[in-house]
């Protein structure tokens, strides 16, 4: 594999590979008023978009800004459907097949054949290894303060810089990194784009913890990150190692929930609560779900509209993330605060 991504812009700006792009993107959201006013004249959208990154005169257009509040609230950025072709192209012509490979296998968001679960089920395979080996392990378990708006655009284009060469994929990497410059800190969390930059910017920390602490049991899920150490002490020198190379060469800093403990504690990581010897589902997701039934209890008693699909998707979805860990009787007993059959009402 070539160290760097040189000489294959303009082969890989073709019209098939923009459409494919087009493709993934609307792909089981075809009935969105964005999508069907952009297949109005789909090829000759497509053609511009190819010609405007040929002559390097794409520009991004205007954000739409909008909040969501789940699981916490936070400000969505969101590019026209656009520049999302542009965006989905960009990551799938270069980032995936060049730069996600470079990563370490203990990482988990945003690639192919791995997340939550398979990070989930890493640690808890580590703990068990661990606990062979020493049994009074401890856990340094870190996230970082406000990531995804601390994240230097600066450093970040830097780091893009030693994998690509080529110097129009450089340049388009810098439009999209930059797109608004009034602001040189901080990714939108919209953009498809962002979450791949955001792997790619801890990748740098990641190869600090593996290659030069030589830390053998960590896991990282985004900017969530787990350490499995011989003592406290040592808990303590890693934390401040970490500390020190993130503020000087990542210009980030550790969320003060960051915290090690002694592992009978178990781990809390991607909505679970993971022991040596079984998991169970955070608190959290719980207390979510009962609110949910709640809501939709109430409504039902009141004769108010509820729409029972999305009731069941919602209930399905929680079933199925509760899978994944010791939930039988959890799940029966929330099944049961149901007060109608949603199942029997949606196939009458």
């Amino acid at each position: 594999m070539s160290k760097t991504i040189k000489n294959c812009f303009d082969d890989k700006l073709t019209y098939i590979n923009l459409y494919n792009a087009y493709y993934r993107i609307c792909k089981n959201r075809r009935n969105k008023s964005y999508i069907l006013k952009f297949e109005l004249d789909l090829e000759t959208n497509l053609i511009n978009i190819m010609n405007e990154l040929k002559t390097n005169t794409y520009k991004p257009g205007k954000y739409h800004e909008f909040i969501i509040y789940e699981p916490k609230q936070r400000l969505i950025k969101a590019l026209p459907f656009k520049d999302r072709v542009v965006h989905q192209w960009y990551i799938g012509e270069f980032i995936k097949p060049f730069i996600v490979k470079r990563f370490i296998t203990d990482t988990y968001s945003c690639i192919e054949n791995r997340g939550t679960h398979k990070a989930v089920l890493q640690i808890q395979k580590y703990m068990q290894k661990y606990r062979r080996i020493n049994p009074d392990y401890y856990v340094l378990k870190c996230d970082i303060k406000k990531y995804f708006y601390s994240i230097n655009k600066d450093i970040l284009f830097n780091i893009m810089s030693k994998y690509i060469t080529d110097k129009k994929l450089l340049n388009l990497t810098k439009i999209i990194i930059f797109d608004d410059d009034k602001d040189r800190v901080g990714i939108p969390i919209g953009n498809y784009t962002s979450q791949y930059f955001a792997n790619i910017y801890l990748n740098e920390l990641d190869h600090y913890v593996k290659d030069v602490l030589k830390v053998k049991y960590y896991v990282r899920y985004m900017d969530d990150f787990v350490l499995l150490l011989d003592s406290k002490s040592e808990c303590k020198i890693i934390k401040r190692k970490i500390e020190e190379f993130i503020e000087d060469k990542l210009k980030l800093t550790l969320n003060s929930k960051s915290k090690y403990f002694p592992n009978s504690l178990g781990v809390d990581f991607c909505g679970y609560r993971i022991f040596n010897t079984h998991r169970l589902l955070r608190k959290s997701s719980r207390k979510k779900i009962l609110k949910k039934i709640k809501k939709w209890n109430k409504k039902y008693f009141n004769n108010e509209k509820l729409d029972y699909k999305k009731v069941e998707a919602s209930i399905n979805s929680w079933l199925s993330h509760s899978n994944h860990c010791n939930s039988y009787k959890l799940q029966q007993s929330v099944l049961k605060k149901i007060a109608f059959d949603y199942k029997n009402i949606i196939s009458s």
